[in-house]
């Protein structure tokens, strides 16, 4: 395969940067073009000193390119990448703007109505260990926002094979770069520093998004979600707890029924590269700067609840390395290409 053209719609957040930084040891494409708002006219490396491998300048649109991703906000995305694909020019969209399918929902949850609405039954989910084959063939894929995907990781082996009863915990914690560039009060230093808060008690933007890939797991019976996210004092990282009781019959009692759940979760992720199932409780440091997501499940023996830690890094698997996994699937290349890094640890 010859090596593909690859753009990045809006470069300057922190998705659009690390997909940037992360494309830049791929084998199989060249970023060759880069939008960036407020910033146009500019070299990369004035902006992003970091990225100052890349000799290209901040343009107001893409230039001609084979493949695109979309890191501008929700709202704003959709009507970009419908440009992208009357170009003929496949889409990653790493926003929210194409990942429920319901545009009722979508207004709902957004507080803005759906630019495209088309296009949402097309756009393929772009959680690659449950939707491997549609992505594939897939001309935009919505990547999965990072709070759903460590959830939806760790809850569909149980959801899938009935084990749990409908009413489900997930309880998140994440670092301050979830929040994006974007100034605010609460995710100022002297707020977020030495300080745990949470946050959406109401629900928050992404809980349609847990229930609707869940609920595909299984359709019956209807899930009841609780997700409750906070903001804790580190820049990079995800660590969701999630707790379910478990169905009467379904899991044997004592270490026998803990050897089970985790062998269950083991055969689920067997062979998959960014998914590891482990024998003790993860850290979100064990997944810094990796596409990988830690997943450890357990019984609680005394109330016979189904609890599942998974951690990952909100800026790789969270978002550009999912979304360079994502093209690599629709492009043909191993999906490991270019993410094969290790976490940065400590």
């Amino acid at each position: 395969m010859s090596e593909v053209k690859v753009g990045i719609i809006n470069i300057t957040g922190y998705i659009g940067m690390e997909i940037a930084r992360l494309l830049r040891q791929h084998p199989g494409v060249k970023l060759t073009s880069i939008t960036g708002r407020g910033a146009v006219g500019k070299q990369v490396s004035e902006v992003l000193p970091h990225l100052d491998d890349f000799d290209l300048t901040i343009k107001a649109e893409l230039d001609q390119v084979d493949f695109a991703f979309s890191a501008l906000p929700h709202g704003e995305s959709a009507t970009t990448v419908v440009g992208m694909l009357e170009r003929g020019i496949k889409v990653v969209d790493v926003s929210a703007d194409f990942r429920l399918k319901d545009a009722a929902e979508f207004q709902r949850w957004y507080e803005l109505t759906h630019p495209a609405p088309q296009y949402l039954e097309e756009a393929a989910y772009g959680l690659v260990e449950l939707n491997r084959g549609k992505i594939a063939s897939a001309r935009l894929v919505a990547n999965p926002g990072c709070f759903p995907t460590g959830a939806i990781l760790a809850l569909a082996p149980a959801v899938r094979e009935g084990l749990i009863e409908p009413d489900i915990i997930v309880d998140s914690k994440s670092g301050v770069s979830g929040a994006g560039r974007t100034l605010s009060l609460t995710t100022h230093y002297a707020e977020a520093n030495e300080n745990v808060s949470a946050y959406a008690f109401e629900g928050h933007r992404h809980l349609p998004e847990i229930v609707q890939e869940l609920q595909q797991m299984a359709p019956e019976p209807a899930l009841s979600v609780t997700f409750l996210p906070h903001l804790v004092p580190m820049t990079r990282g995800i660590f969701t707890s999630c707790y379910a009781k478990l169905r009467e019959g379904k899991i044997a009692g004592g270490e026998g029924g803990r050897e089970k759940i985790s062998k269950l979760y083991r055969d689920f992720y067997g062979g998959e590269a960014f998914v590891k199932v482990v024998a003790a409780p993860p850290q979100t440091k064990q997944t810094r700067g990796s596409n990988r997501c830690l997943i450890y499940p357990t019984i609680d023996l005394r109330t016979g609840r189904l609890i599942v830690i998974s951690c990952l890094d909100n800026l790789v698997k969270g978002g550009a390395g999912q979304a360079i996994q994502n093209m690599n699937l629709m492009l043909g290349f191993s999906e490991e290409t270019g993410l094969e890094g290790l976490a940065v640890y400590p």
